[in-house]
């Protein structure tokens, strides 16, 4: 197999959060391309009014950096998806 995977623009991943030790940390966790900007992206499964949901958030991969988040996220940089959405 070939490792020329490119992302495609405005799509993601996300994988089981194998290493998720606590509430805060996130269900989910992968990566996506969002106008062509690298971000990662972390999930939380949810119960709401109208059943279960997941909560997201998006944070811009650090140029240069190049970890991976912690299995907590930072709050400043992330657009979060909550209960009262309308989905």
């Amino acid at each position: 197999m070939s490792n020329d995977y490119q992302q495609k623009d405005n799509n993601g991943t996300l994988f089981k959060n194998d290493r998720k030790e606590s509430d805060k940390h996130p269900d989910y966790k992968g990566d996506a391309m969002i106008n062509g900007k690298p971000m990662w992206i972390s999930a939380w499964v949810k119960d709401g009014k109208r059943g279960k949901f997941m909560s997201m958030s998006f944070t811009p991969k650090q140029q240069g950096g190049g970890g991976k988040p912690s299995n907590q996220s930072s709050s400043q940089s992330q657009k979060s998806v909550d209960d009262d959405a309308p989905f």
